[in-house]
């Protein structure tokens, strides 16, 4: 960051001394803003030369004042190397401390980051959920784990951080802490957030990530096929845990809401809808924004079975919703029996209702997006890339208008296919 700094001396001719002598003073100018201060020396005013900032030379009180005044600007300029060196931003504040003796106060990356956390941790349930706020414990976690590793210290000054700290971290995280790609980015990217209140705090005028590289990979996302879905379905189960959680996971296929949302659901949220049919109407938990879903008939189902049940009854909610790592466990059960060889989640649920459910029996991308609460396109553009079923439906159609095309060629010149033919005509 460029930092304009200039220095003046000049003299107060209104604050003459008994003597007639008048007090020199230092200006320091940086990016528009003054610090003005006495140098403690003085001069006659007829012997100060102004365009020069100096006493006019001739006597050794004029050199010793003189050799004084370039002492001073040496300094300035000294101080100015030290808070480069240091990393510490060259403002009005940092100067004028050093200038007048006073510790700039130091801010560090570890104190910052638990008093984030501290704040996250009273507004849950209101600005973030639990999984926001153990991401960012996790990622306090690594930091710590990883300065005293690579630095034998417990925090570090944020004014100390530059690229190099970042990049070392990121290697730590996908050597040390054997990360994926996406996971250590997320963890940068929480860390970044920590960086960029610094930055607005003023506490640093310049970003050590500005010139960090790193981007998430697209991951492949599980879902179940019509036949695996069915089978799930018309499994008998003599665990009434597993045949449970079944069900519920089976709502989640045909309404496609997350975990948290479906925890959370209650008879408040089951409405009529515009065509006068049953639907649901909530805020997702994870983005805050609003999803609207019509009930396909097995939904429906479902709800009804679990109308008068008592757990649910009890607790005000529509479902009797385990804990996410219950249902999970269940559910590696659940497709051994299945026998479905895929690592199924409460979550490959709302993959499922994106794919198999929605997008593949030709629902558009866009009512899709709507249902599933996401706030961009791109995101449910996920999905879309992975239904080839929906793919080869479409093709279909092409297929059966260049096989038209074909036969009425052949016709009229005998051939099925001329390269100098126009099937699109």
């Amino acid at each position: 960051m460029q930092t304009n700094l200039s220095i003046l001396f000049f003299i107060k001719r209104t604050k003459a001394n008994p003597n007639g002598l008048v007090p020199i003073y230092m200006r320091v100018t940086i990016t528009g803003q003054r610090i003005e201060m006495s140098t403690g020396k003085t001069t006659d005013p007829e012997k100060w030369i102004a365009k020069a900032c100096k006493v006019k030379p001739g006597s050794e009180d004029a050199r010793i004042v003189n050799h004084h005044l370039d002492q001073l600007r040496k300094k300035v300029f000294d101080y100015q190397s030290e808070l480069m060196h240091l990393g510490q931003p060259i403002n009005f504040d940092n100067l004028r401390n050093k200038l007048l003796g006073k510790e700039t106060k130091k801010h560090s990356l570890v104190c910052i980051f638990e008093e984030h956390n501290k704040q996250m941790r009273a507004l849950l349930g209101k600005e973030f959920a639990p999984g926001t706020l153990q991401r960012y414990e996790t990622t306090l976690k690594h930091l710590k784990d990883f300065m005293k590793l690579k630095y034998n210290v417990s925090d570090i000054d944020i004014r100390n951080i530059n690229l190099g700290y970042i990049t070392s971290f990121e290697f730590y995280l996908r050597t040390e802490r054997n990360c994926g790609n996406n996971v250590t980015v997320k963890y940068i990217k929480n860390l970044g957030k920590i960086i960029h209140s610094c930055i607005a705090n003023g506490w640093i005028d310049k970003n050590p990530l500005a010139n960090f590289k790193s981007k998430t990979r697209e991951v492949e996302r599980v879902f179940l096929n019509e036949e695996e879905m069915q089978a799930i379905i018309d499994r008998t189960f003599s665990a009434f845990r597993l045949a449970q959680v079944r069900d519920i996971f089976v709502f989640s296929c045909f309404t496609g809401l997350a975990y948290a949302d479906v925890k959370k659901l209650d008879r408040s949220m089951l409405v009529k809808g515009i065509d006068g049919d049953d639907w649901i109407y909530t805020t997702r938990q994870k983005t805050e924004s609003q999803s609207n879903i019509p009930l396909l008939p097995t939904a429906k189902l479902i709800l009804k079975k679990y109308k008068d049940d008592p757990q649910s009854i009890n607790k005000g909610v529509l479902l009797p919703v385990l804990s996410n790592q219950k249902l999970n466990a269940y559910l590696k059960e659940i497709a051994d029996l299945c026998e479905i060889q895929k690592d199924l989640t409460f979550h490959t649920a709302r993959h499922t209702f994106a794919t198999t459910v929605t997008l593949s029996n030709g629902v558009p991308i866009e009512t899709v997006s709507k249902m599933l609460g996401h706030k961009d396109l791109k995101i449910t553009q996920h999905y879309a890339k992975i239904v080839d079923r929906k793919v080869s439906d479409d093709m279909k159609l092409l297929k059966q208008k260049f096989a038209v095309k074909s036969v009425e060629t052949e016709t009229k010149v005998g051939v099925c296919l001329q390269t100098n033919l126009n099937f699109f005509s």
